[in-house]
């Protein structure tokens, strides 16, 4: 048997990563696979880099990779002109680490020798910015998945703990590390044991971190003043582990599409009593809990 430590969207959160590093002392795995968006958003970017590469991790590129490599060079698509992390992001890795990155897999194929081949995404196939998520219907999946020839599949992106079996493909989603968005404070990832019969979820674990280190660096790096009002909306985002920013998006463009982006303008937003009308009915009313088909 081999048992798999699967994380994913650690996001730069160093406090959330020991945490689940001490958790899953417990269990004695054989190997540990990150699912993509290890890095950006947290301040720790380059810390969480190395302790995946000091232990010689399987991690891929999430969409959050991309943005430190492709902000800037030809690649960029032109609404990513008004980003403004990326740059920060890039300064904080260095150009040693986005060099790594940059020889990094988008998708890998996990072949141990006791056990069926795993197949892991960050989003989907070929898309690390399109997530499996519980809304996702099983025509959607069927159709994403068609060229993978492995029957398990880890992915990531969604920020949301699942398990899912949809036509011959069993669907592991491990939560998030550094940006949990279902109100609690806490660093989320599974344990997979497989064997000539399959791979089963052994475990879905949360493991508590304090959020105040993160706080320090978002301050010492002058982080919501250089990004601006997409900063400060994530700094929510950890304060919260809920989402902010993709609802402010959404909100202002139904309701503010003329006006430039503005504190006092996020600040209209975050006094709104119900943001949930501006959010994927996947997040409305999201519970710290692993959906399950």
């Amino acid at each position: 048997m081999t048992r798999l430590a699967v994380l994913a969207d650690i996001h730069g959160n160093l406090p959330a990563l020991e945490a689940v590093i001490d958790d899953m002392a417990q269990f004695d795995v054989d190997h540990v696979a990150v699912a993509g968006d290890s890095v950006n958003w947290g301040p720790y970017s380059r810390e969480v880099m190395e302790i995946i590469s000091a232990g010689r991790w399987a991690v891929i590129r999430g969409n959050n990779e991309f943005y430190a490599l492709d902000y800037g060079t030809p690649r960029m698509p032109p609404h990513w002109s008004s980003f403004t992390m990326p740059p920060i992001l890039r300064e904080h890795l260095g150009a040693d680490w986005l060099r790594i990155i940059a020889c990094l897999p988008d998708d890998l194929c996990l072949r141990f020798v006791d056990a069926p081949a795993i197949r892991m995404v960050h989003g989907i196939p070929g898309n690390p910015f399109q997530a499996i998520s519980p809304g996702s219907s099983a025509r959607e999946v069927e159709a994403w998945l068609a060229d993978v020839p492995e029957t398990t599949v880890i992915c990531g992106h969604s920020h949301i703990a699942l398990e899912r079996r949809i036509g011959r493909w069993h669907i592991f989603n491990p939560g998030s590390v550094g940006i949990p968005l279902d109100g609690e404070i806490s660093a989320s990832y599974m344990i997979l044991d497989g064997d000539a019969s399959g791979w089963r979820m052994a475990a879905h674990c949360r493991a508590p971190f304090s959020n105040e280190a993160n706080f320090a660096r978002f301050a010492a790096q002058r982080f919501a003043e250089r990004g601006g009002v997409t900063a400060r909306l994530v700094i929510e985002e950890f304060k919260r582990a809920r989402l902010r920013l993709h609802p402010y998006l959404i909100w202002k463009d139904a309701n503010r599409p003329d006006q430039p982006d503005s504190i006092k303008l996020m600040e209209e937003f975050l006094k709104l009593g119900n943001i949930s009308g501006f959010m994927h009915s996947d997040y409305q009313d999201l519970r710290p809990a692993l959906y399950r088909d």
